[in-house]
């Protein structure tokens, strides 16, 4: 598990010019630790599962507003008019870093963009 989930944190993280991922040995430790003691690794992998063996066109269009923060060093970075087939998107904002694991990588800039997403739909009246 430890191995699989490094590899991953590796291949799919936005590293800076030495090559090093920008977790501490903790970070990647905790990450493990969680999907070993709640034995969720599993349903942690379902959704790559899924779209593996379900084609996106079956998929059908998700009418939810939507917003997405498009991070160039994704593991699978996706252009816009094809996110824009299957989804409302409302908001689009090409990230400046980060990759699969922007959360850990860049948490301010993902909190800033959700902030920004919900603002329009945040009751004004009390």
């Amino acid at each position: 598990l430890l191995a699989g989930i490094v590899e991953k944190f590796y291949d799919w993280s936005d590293k800076g010019p030495d090559q090093r991922i920008p977790f501490t040995q903790d970070d990647l430790l905790t990450n493990v630790m969680i999907y070993w003691v709640t034995q969720t690794i599993g349903s942690s992998t379902r959704f790559y599962y899924e779209k593996a063996h379900k084609p996106t066109s079956e998929s059908g269009y998700v009418k939810v507003p939507t917003g997405f923060a498009s991070y160039l060093k994704d593991n699978v970075p996706a252009p816009r008019q094809f996110v824009e087939r299957f989804f409302n998107i409302q908001r689009w904002t090409e990230m400046p870093h980060g990759g699969h694991f922007a959360a850990l990588e860049a948490p301010g800039p993902l909190a800033t963009e959700l902030r920004e997403f919900f603002r329009p739909f945040r009751n004004t009246s009390k």
